[in-house]
């Protein structure tokens, strides 16, 4: 049962029909658990998420469209309450810790879905972590493949930056990222604060040179 002893409301994000379907048979057989939704990409799931609140988000990585990677902090901003289950083939400990530093709660390989899901749905809807065992331990035996953003920026702020760089307006960049334009706004001052530069030039000429775009 989940922490405010009502049922588990789960939205699936999932481009094959056939494994949504199986999906939603697993989760709906357990009591505390509703499906509430089914979309095919990313972009449809952040729309649903929003419409429907879930308190979890089952997300393949695998869709077609906007990088299901890069839905997760969006996700997360949309709707603080819900938490972002991935469910996929790559068993790569990079992606895992991506997700993960990303704002996923859980990460789960589609082999063991029958067996770990449930348990993952449940843990991330009571605020907990869960990483399938076997990556886990090769996550920890695993060094970071890379480090992290240059001069301490967020992950959210070298999203904007990248978008900042291939020319979209504050506006744009608003509309894609589904934030309001005073936030937008507030991020661009914290990156140019942060890297000591204010132009767009500058910022497209930094965006390169630190590789964060390509041409």
């Amino acid at each position: 049962m989940s922490t405010d002893g009502h049922e588990i409301t789960i939205v699936l994000a999932d481009d094959h029909r056939v494994v949504r379907s199986g999906l939603r048979l697993l989760l709906q057989g357990e009591a505390d658990m509703h499906v509430v939704g089914e979309v095919g990409d990313a972009d449809a799931a952040l729309r649903m998420v929003a419409a429907r609140r879930p308190h979890v988000l089952v997300l393949d990585l695998n869709m077609p469209g906007s990088p299901s990677l890069a839905a997760i902090p969006q996700v997360r901003e949309a709707c603080e309450r819900t938490h972002v289950v991935v469910l996929t083939m790559q068993d790569d400990p990079a992606f895992a810790r991506e997700a993960l530093q990303l704002g996923a709660a859980a990460y789960v390989l589609k082999e063991a879905a029958d067996e770990e899901l449930v348990s993952a749905v449940r843990a991330a809807a009571e605020g907990r972590t869960y990483l399938n065992p076997e990556l886990g331990a090769r996550l920890a035996a695993a060094p970071p493949a890379h480090p992290g953003p240059p001069d301490d920026l967020t992950q959210r702020e070298v999203e904007i930056l990248r978008l900042i760089a291939l020319g979209h307006t504050n506006s744009e960049i608003a509309g894609q990222l589904y934030l309001s334009v005073r936030t937008v706004e507030s991020h661009r001052a914290h990156i140019q604060q942060k890297i000591r530069l204010t132009s767009r030039a500058e910022l497209v000429h930094y965006a390169l040179e630190h590789g964060l775009v390509t041409v």
